[in-house]
C-alpha cells in the first residue's frame, strides 16, 4: 500500500533544526497550498516542502535542480534549497529559503511587474533546453487544440446551465489565428499561477515559486498561466512585450479560456476541490475581452 501519512509539525521541525537553530514544533505552521507536497512555514525566513508519494519526491528533487540551473539566469527570485533529504523513507524534503510579497491573487501587478514577468518569458527561452533536459525536466508535446476545444464547449454549456457563465460570451474562446500558431520548444514553468506569483508591495515580481510541474514545451502554456492570474488583457501585452507574435498570444488565450471552462466545471460537478470563489475570479480574468478577440488581420 501507498503510505499516505503527512509529516507532522514536530517532525519538519527535527527536519530543519540543523539549519534553523532552536527550530520547535510552535515554529512550523502549514501553509496549506495541497497538491502533492505538505508545505510548512518554519520561523519567519524558510519554507519546508514535503512530499507525499515517490512521484512528488521526483518531481521535487528536480525542482531543487532546476531553481539551481535558472536562479541566475531568469531575472526574478526564485527560492534556494537550504537544506534537502528525505523526511520518511523515499519522500524527499526541501527546506527553502522563504521570499517576500503576497499572491498574485491578493495583489495587483504594477506596469513595472509586467516588464518583469515579459523578460521572465525571454529569459526562459533562452535556457538551454538540453540543460534543462539533463535534470530530468520532460519533454511535452503541445496540447491539442480541437479536442480542448470540444470539452470546453460541453464544459460551457454545463457552465452556463447553472448560471457560472453567460453563453452570448462563447463566441470569444475561438480566438482568431490560435489554432495556427506553433512555436519552438522553451523551458515553460507550466503552473504560472497567482499563487505561484509574488508580488512586492510595489507591483513588481518579488519570486516565482514551485518549479515542479516545469516542462520543456509550449511556451503559451506561461502566458496562459498569465491571462488567468493577471487577466488577458495584461497577458497579452506581456506576451507582446517579450516577442510573442499574434498567433502565439492567441494560442495562450485560447487555451487559458478552454482551462477555466473546464476547470469550474469540474468543480461544479464535484470531481475538482479547488476553491470555487479562486476559480471564478480565474474565469473572469481569462475572458477578458482583448484586441485579439477580433478579425484576424491579413
Amino acid at each position: 500500500m501507498t503510505d499516505e501519512r503527512w509529516p507532522e509539525a514536530a517532525e519538519v521541525a527535527r527536519l530543519a533544526q540543523d539549519t534553523v537553530p532552536g527550530a520547535t514544533a510552535a515554529d512550523v505552521r502549514p501553509v496549506g497550498e495541497g497538491g502533492d507536497h505538505a508545505s510548512w512555514w518554519v520561523g519567519t525566513d524558510h519554507v519546508a516542502r514535503c512530499a507525499l508519494d515517490r512521484g512528488g519526491s521526483e518531481r521535487l528533487r528536480r525542482e531543487v535542480a532546476l531553481r539551481e540551473l535558472i536562479g541566475d539566469r531568469i531575472g526574478v527570485p526564485v527560492p534556494v534549497s537550504v537544506a534537502s533529504g528525505e523526511w520518511a523513507r523515499g519522500r524527499a524534503f526541501t527546506l527553502d529559503t522563504r521570499l517576500g510579497g503576497v499572491s498574485a491573487e491578493l495583489r495587483a501587478v504594477t506596469a513595472a511587474g509586467e516588464a518583469e514577468l515579459a523578460r521572465l518569458l525571454v529569459l526562459l527561452a533562452e535556457v538551454p533546453v538540453a540543460s534543462a533536459e539533463a535534470l530530468g525536466v520532460p519533454p511535452e508535446a503541445p496540447r491539442n487544440m480541437p479536442g480542448l476545444l470540444r470539452r470546453a464547449t460541453a464544459a460551457a454549456e454545463s457552465v452556463a446551465a447553472r448560471g457560472e457563465f453567460a453563453s452570448g460570451l462563447l463566441p470569444r474562446l475561438h480566438v482568431p489565428g490560435a489554432e495556427s500558431a506553433t512555436a519552438p520548444g522553451t523551458l515553460v514553468h507550466n503552473d504560472l499561477k497567482g499563487e505561484h506569483l509574488l508580488v512586492a508591495e510595489d507591483g513588481r515580481i518579488s519570486g516565482v515559486l514551485d518549479w515542479t510541474d516545469a516542462v520543456a514545451g509550449d511556451p503559451a502554456e506561461d502566458v496562459a498561466g498569465l491571462a488567468i492570474s493577471v487577466g488577458a488583457v495584461a497577458a497579452v501585452r506581456i506576451a507582446e512585450a517579450a516577442g510573442f507574435d499574434r498567433g502565439g498570444c492567441a494560442r495562450a488565450l485560447q487555451l487559458a479560456r478552454c482551462d477555466t471552462l473546464t476547470l469550474l466545471s469540474d468543480r461544479l460537478r464535484g470531481i475538482d476541490d479547488s476553491p470555487l470563489p479562486l476559480l471564478r475570479a480565474q474565469l473572469r480574468r481569462a475572458w477578458e475581452p482583448t484586441p485579439l478577440d477580433g478579425p484576424a488581420e491579413a
